[in-house]
């Protein structure tokens, strides 16, 4: 069994990445699980970036393979924003709550009629040895005008995927794990990890 270490402490991350992979033969660990409790400094200017620096701190202090995505959203009509900041988007930065982050993104595109947006996201995984998989993936959509529905997290109650009627926080998390810009990321991973001989279970 591979071990695979979550260069986040996200709870809801680990289990999105959990489900993802249960197919697979790999033990799934937080960093924390993994005794790494310290924060990176997201100093990147892309998701890639930070994606790979979140990865490298953690592969450096345990040695594991590690495996680390950094995600955002992006609105056409804002210019790419809230995009690598989309975690401290709002006045309160990283303290903010969720809701305060997508409200404060309403207030931004009030009278906009451009809503055009992009959930993206950034994996890269380093393996003992030198090996790294990078994937990306991506789920286009809308802003909607409120929130809707209680799931989901972060920007979710207010982003309408492309080919459905309501916000990805109503979908649930069954479908999410399908279409999500994370969910699209991880399978091309799926497929990186097949290739280098982690099997299914």
């Amino acid at each position: 069994m591979m071990k695979l270490i979550l260069a986040s402490n996200n709870a809801k991350k680990l289990k999105e990445l959990k489900a993802i992979l249960s197919d697979m033969d790999v033990e799934i660990l937080s960093q924390r699980e993994a005794g790494c409790n310290f924060e990176v400094d997201e100093t990147g200017t892309t998701f890639a970036e930070n994606a790979y620096l979140k990865a490298k701190a953690v592969f450096d202090a345990t040695g594991e393979a590690t495996v680390a995505d950094d995600s955002g959203l992006m609105v056409d009509a804002l210019n790419g924003e809230p995009g690598v900041y989309s975690a401290r988007y709002a006045p309160g930065g990283h303290d903010a709550s969720d809701r305060e982050k997508y409200m404060y993104l309403l207030s931004k595109l009030k009278g906009v009629t451009d809503r055009k947006a992009r959930f993206v996201s950034s994996i890269c995984c380093l393996l003992p040895g030198g090996a790294e998989i990078r994937t990306e993936g991506e789920c286009p959509g809308q802003i909607l005008t409120e929130p809707h529905g209680e799931g989901g997290f972060g920007y979710d109650p207010v982003f309408m995927p492309d080919g459905y009627n309501d916000s990805m926080a109503v979908l649930g998390t069954e479908l999410k794990n399908k279409i999500s810009h994370r969910a699209r990321a991880l399978a091309k991973f799926k497929t990186e990890l097949r290739k280098i001989n982690v099997t299914d279970k």
